[in-house]
């Protein structure tokens, strides 16, 4: 039929979504001199710190390779360092810096603002289902 127009794919539009958040947040964090997977990387420290190079990547979103340039650019910078872990000796484990905690408390205001600004239209309820509704989909495929 000529002129019928389709919703477009939930993937499609969580995938937009996606896009312009990670767009908004490298601009938030430009001025502090990281990136959005850098900031990714550091928030996933601050809530589970001494992570493995490959269990920081997966929970990062970004690949083993990327993650190891992404550790050494952050460790360069004071923000992580590497120690060995004690129950695996060939093992490193990446541990947030005080300076990388600083950085984080340092735009977390922004951040919040931004992640405010994406739900702004919801109710609280409507925002509390969104995140149950990303939470699923999250479980569905992994």
């Amino acid at each position: 039929m000529v002129g019928t127009k389709t919703r477009p794919s939930l993937l499609y539009m969580v995938k937009q979504v996606e896009l312009v958040v990670r767009s908004r947040l490298d601009e938030l964090v430009k001025p502090a001199g990281i990136t959005a997977l850098q900031y990714t990387a550091l928030t996933v420290l601050e809530r589970h710190d001494g992570l493995s190079a490959a269990q920081l990547a997966r929970d990062s979103f970004v690949t083993a390779q990327s993650m190891a340039d992404l550790v050494r650019s952050l460790e360069s910078r004071g923000l992580v360092r590497r120690e060995r872990n004690p129950r695996n000796r060939r093992e490193l484990l990446i541990l947030l810096t005080d300076a990388g905690r600083e950085l984080l408390a340092g735009v977390a205001g922004q951040v919040r603002e931004l992640e405010e600004r994406m739900v702004r239209d919801l109710t609280a309820h409507q925002e509390e289902q969104f995140r149950q509704a990303l939470g699923k989909a999250w479980h569905a495929l992994s």
